[in-house]
């Protein structure tokens, strides 16, 4: 990996203490879940399909693709070494042969040490899980840049890898399921922690400066900082991004944690897709709390213990989309469902 200059690292270093210091007026929700008729506002359109293949997959994105254009970038999760939960590398094959043909997958390094801390690392991890069908590219590889937060309280810029900038558009395609640190895994932390460079922007969520403890930063705020980098991303693109959420082998790990990831007892449900992030990740977890207390008592906990909900309401409270919408059921002639339709008649969860 190419070391970055030294004059960027020192302004890195500023920023960081300049927008890293302790804020106390993070809003303590993040473990309140509020039920969908004490929402307000308007509402999104967000796609739904049980169609767990790489037929629902493409049906779905094909509902909210219209502004991806020019050079495509399709962020995703590609996992840890033999991780059993990551979208099959089949099904992506399939959608980007169809529709994304001059696409590349983007990724970025990671900050802890493991599988993917180097590019060297990461290069080996891709080839073992399969994602040899198409360019990959490790946007840090080279180097890092900073994208402005518009209305952050945290943070006045974001650093993220260097080359994605050379993107037009960019799909966020996103395993749904639960998280050690942010409590679920959505678009908004594919994004906000997978856009973000694996050295400065990552560490800048994570870590206060000064302490020796890498993850000490957790519950509010963490979801606070990661949806402010989300944010500096999709500014970036504009109307040209957009969000399908895989609702598939829901952990309560994330694929960070690879063959390690605790046992999945979570229903698989299906596929959603939005051009609004909030009302995409909003849906997942509604269907979440829609299921029976047997089905969801892990990933509900894992959730609300680590505060996760405030992923959401922050998303709202910075404009980024909204956490009401219309739910097409692309399975039964488009017709309006809820939640709860959704989270009918799950079957027990069944590693295939």
């Amino acid at each position: 990996m190419k070391r970055l200059p030294s004059i960027f690292l020192l302004a890195a270093l500023l920023t960081t203490f300049s927008c890293g210091t302790t804020n106390n007026s993070s809003v303590n929700d993040g473990n309140k879940y509020v039920p969908y008729d004490q929402r307000e506002g308007e509402e999104a359109v967000v796609y739904f399909t049980r169609n767990l293949s790489a037929e629902g997959l493409i049906a779905a994105y094909e509902k909210v693709n219209g502004e991806i254009t020019g050079k495509v970038g399709v962020k995703l999760h590609t996992g840890e070494k033999n991780g059993p939960n990551i979208i099959p590398h089949e099904w992506v094959e399939a959608l980007l042969k169809k529709d994304l043909p001059e696409a590349s997958i983007i990724e970025t390094n990671t900050y802890y040490q493991g599988d993917r801390y180097t590019t060297d690392q990461h290069r080996q991890t891709l080839q073992v899980n399969g994602w040899t069908f198409c360019p990959v590219d490790i946007l840090d590889e080279e180097d890092t840049l900073t994208l402005p937060v518009k209305g952050g309280k945290w943070f006045s810029r974001m650093a993220v890898g260097s080359h994605l900038t050379n993107y037009d558009s960019m799909v966020a395609l996103t395993h749904f399921k639960g998280h050690t640190q942010g409590g679920f895994g959505g678009s908004n932390k594919n994004i906000g922690i997978g856009c973000a460079d694996g050295r400065i922007g990552k560490a800048w969520i994570h870590t206060t400066p000064g302490q020796p403890n890498q993850w000490d930063i957790a519950e509010e705020e963490f979801m606070e900082r990661m949806t402010e980098s989300t944010k500096a991303t999709i500014d970036y693109f504009g109307p040209h991004v957009t969000y399908v959420n895989v609702m598939r082998n829901m952990s309560v790990s994330c694929d960070c944690e690879g063959v390690m990831a605790a046992p999945v007892v979570t229903p698989n449900v299906g596929i959603l897709s939005s051009t609004d992030i909030l009302a995409v990740d909003q849906a997942c977890v509604d269907i979440v709390y829609a299921m029976t207390a047997d089905e969801h008592h892990d990933l509900v906990e894992r959730i609300e213990s680590r505060h996760g909900l405030r992923q959401l309401s922050y998303m709202k409270e910075l404009g980024m989309g909204h956490d009401r919408y219309i739910l097409i059921d692309l399975d039964n002639g488009g017709k309006r469902i809820t939640a709860a339709d959704a989270a009918k008649g799950l079957k027990p969860f069944v590693r295939e």
